[in-house]
């Protein structure tokens, strides 16, 4: 009985991450690096409407210069999993989060190069 429960536990941990909730998660590129330069104008155009232009949110987002959104509370793939299927609504009283329409997986890792630059620049690590 032991041995069967360290094989579901080595078999949990080398499922895809996602696979739980029967969530694809979006991979960027293999050997895609990830910059902030181009990540900016993509953040421009599809977040700053309810993350705020400087990320500090508005009246229908969250701020994502938050201790909230650091590397270690909400991960990368925390944004890949947001921009392609949503969020429900867990932290914040601004409703849920709808899927980001026509945002690719490469981008999504450009626009948290931007994000995570910005909240490090904020002391946000």
């Amino acid at each position: 009985m032991k041995k069967l429960a360290v094989i579901a536990v080595v078999l949990a941990a080398l499922s895809p991450p996602g696979m739980a909730q029967g969530w694809d998660v979006p991979q960027p590129s293999s050997g895609l690096m990830p910059n902030p330069n181009v990540g900016k104008p993509l953040y421009e155009k599809n977040c700053a409407a309810c993350h705020g232009a400087a990320l500090n949110g508005s009246d229908q987002g969250p701020p994502l210069l938050h201790k909230i959104y650091e590397p270690s509370h909400h991960s990368d793939i925390a944004f890949q999993i947001a921009a392609r299927h949503g969020m429900r609504a867990h932290h914040w009283k601004f409703g849920d989060m709808p899927p980001v329409a026509g945002v690719s997986a490469d981008e999504v890792a450009h626009i948290t190069a931007y994000v995570r630059m910005l909240q490090r620049r904020a002391g946000i690590h």
